[in-house]
């Protein structure tokens, strides 16, 4: 990000390195200040064409633009006695336009940056304390000239985050490059983030509706616009390195990560090649989301196109597990798109549970029932996947288990009254107001997802079958098509509507690469039944009428029987 004061697509970046406000007069004077204004009043003009054209009047806009910075740095220093001006003709106006500009400013996604590189401008080695610094001023400025109009102090002060919703120090790290990727060279990485949580986000799609393809060219060279417009997130998704780079226009896509996916740090990205890349938010006219295969630098490389549809959070998430689980299967782990976690009982016993199904099945829904009805059965649970995970043999032939996400990116619609706002003060929210609304949260430390952990159970996570309670099958022939043929009652948090089936329920990798993931599923499947690991599915109900009048509840209560008797 080159400019100081940056807005697109309802989202303000604001470059410390650049320039720093530190006091009222120098927001007003500041470029950002008035791009703002021109924003705002291209607000104002069409929801509040009243109020617009009394301040207008007969003025050109840059001369009315000119008086306004004049009247709120009057308004800033003196009482409204001592100011005679034409805007105080009416009070009312006044102080309606103050809430307007306020609540339309608050209305924005913002977001700050501090570029650790330059020595330009304003830099910090503590940059939560500049952020708070930039947030007082803002909340300053709001509270003394509403406070001037309206004639008297405030008894009532809400504490709102006034200023960002979160900064970013970016630095250059220097990584082992293959010639094809120079170009990524020039641009910055999160060195670290401060969140102002809780945070809610109203992205422009709250649904994806998309499949993600291969292709034969090498996605790297579609990428559009100026080096200083993009930012990488350098993520460990599970034990696999990935540089997510996002167009600026698209980083409230990224802010969401920090709370699913461990930021890599300088050391871990040093001198080292990436398992993956992706490019997030390619300025194009096309709806890509498509992924390659780079043989010759061991990189497996996603972009997905810069369109309103992809800011749903789904896209990055998916695109990002479509990777791994491209990179893992290369390496002969098994992907499983499920839920695990390792239940500790109050018989002093651990047990590694692993539920598998397609988007809704009811995998984290089933887990949080079964916390609900355990009623003191159990002690603590371990969560080591929430989504994506992958299967192994290790060593003495056990079947282990890795997760990739530090988080739960979970629907609002699914979960118990009161889940969601568990970790409230952590959560970042996507459009709770709306269908498919979601959450993430953290849910895990990264040490305890990348390590690997037995399987005492595998279960399929049937929500499409009127019935309750676990059934388990006894031999492989019985087992694999369940798990194979990956069928649900789609909820409509994708494209797809009804009953429906996705190989080995899962869209991410493994369905468009069959021919490698066949025999990757006939050895775990082996060592499965030669360890005599129970198997079968459970049935959550989710897509049945009325849920099956919360089935969900009587199978958790099987389901935790069937653990304690392992």
């Amino acid at each position: 990000m080159q400019d100081a004061f940056y807005m697109a697509r309802q989202t303000v970046l604001i470059n410390y390195t650049k320039e720093f406000n530190k006091n009222t007069n120098e927001l007003i004077n500041s470029e950002g200040f008035s791009l703002f204004l021109d924003y705002c009043f291209d607000n104002v003009k069409i929801e509040y064409p009243e109020i617009y054209d009394f301040f207008i009047l007969d003025m050109e806009y840059d001369d009315f633009k000119k008086e306004m910075k004049k009247f709120l740095k009057l308004l800033a220093v003196l009482d409204l006695s001592d100011i005679n001006h034409r805007f105080l003709t009416n009070i009312e106006y006044v102080e309606d336009l103050i809430e307007v500009c306020y609540n339309y400013w608050r209305s924005l996604q913002r977001y700050s940056f501090i570029n650790v590189n330059s020595s330009a401008g304003y830099q910090s080695s503590n940059f939560i304390e500049a952020d708070s610094q930039f947030n007082h001023v803002i909340r300053n400025f709001y509270r003394t000239i509403q406070q001037r109009v309206q004639g008297s102090n405030n008894r009532v002060f809400r504490q709102v985050q006034a200023g960002t919703n979160a900064s970013f120090v970016l630095s250059k790290y220097d990584w082992n490059v293959p010639n094809i990727y120079a170009e990524l060279t020039r641009i910055p990485f999160v060195k670290e983030i401060m969140l102002r949580t809780p945070l809610i986000i109203h992205p422009l799609s709250n649904k994806r509706n998309n499949v993600f393809i291969e292709v034969d060219y090498n996605p790297i060279n579609d990428l559009k616009g100026d080096r200083h417009d993009w930012i990488c997130y350098p993520a460990k998704v599970g034990n696999q390195l990935m540089f997510c780079y996002f167009h600026q226009d698209f980083v409230k896509s990224m802010v969401a990560l920090p709370n699913l996916f461990e930021l890599a740090s300088e050391m871990e990205c040093s001198d080292r090649k990436p398992d993956a890349i992706m490019i997030f938010g390619n300025p194009e006219n096309s709806e890509d989301t498509v992924y390659y295969h780079d043989i010759e630098n061991s990189i497996w490389v996603g972009k997905v196109s810069g369109i309103d549809k992809h800011e749903y959070f789904g896209y990055v998430k998916k695109m990002m597990l479509t990777l791994h689980n491209l990179a893992v299967m290369d390496k002969g782990w098994l992907p499983i798109h499920g839920a695990m976690i390792n239940l500790y009982l109050k018989d002093g016993s651990k047990k590694g549970i692993a539920l598998m199904g397609d988007s809704g099945a009811g995998k984290s829904e089933t887990i949080e029932a079964m916390t609900g009805v355990a009623k003191g059965e159990i002690i603590r649970q371990e969560i080591i996947f929430d989504d994506m995970g992958s299967f192994k043999v290790n060593d003495d032939g056990q079947i282990v288990a890795t997760g990739t996400e530090i988080g739960a990116f979970v629907r609002l619609d699914d979960l118990d009254k009161g889940t969601a706002y568990k970790d409230l003060d952590r959560a970042i929210f996507f459009s709770p107001e709306a269908s498919n609304a979601r959450v993430v949260t953290p849910a895990a430390p990264y040490h305890v997802v990348c390590k690997e952990h037995k399987v005492d159970m595998f279960l399929y996570a049937n929500n499409y079958t009127d019935a309750r309670g676990v059934r388990e099958v006894t031999t492989i022939e019985e087992a694999k098509p369940i798990f194979t043929e990956g069928k649900r009652f789609a909820l409509g948090t994708t494209q797809e509507k009804g009953l429906s089936t996705t190989y080995f329920a899962n869209p991410f990798g493994p369905m468009q690469h069959q021919d490698v993931c066949n025999p990757i599923i006939d050895k775990i499947f082996n060592a499965l039944f030669e360890t005599k690991i129970p198997l079968g599915e459970v049935y959550t109900c989710l897509g049945v009428p009325n849920k099956g009048n919360d089935g969900i509840i009587e199978s958790a209560t099987v389901l935790l029987n069937k653990i304690k008797e392992l």
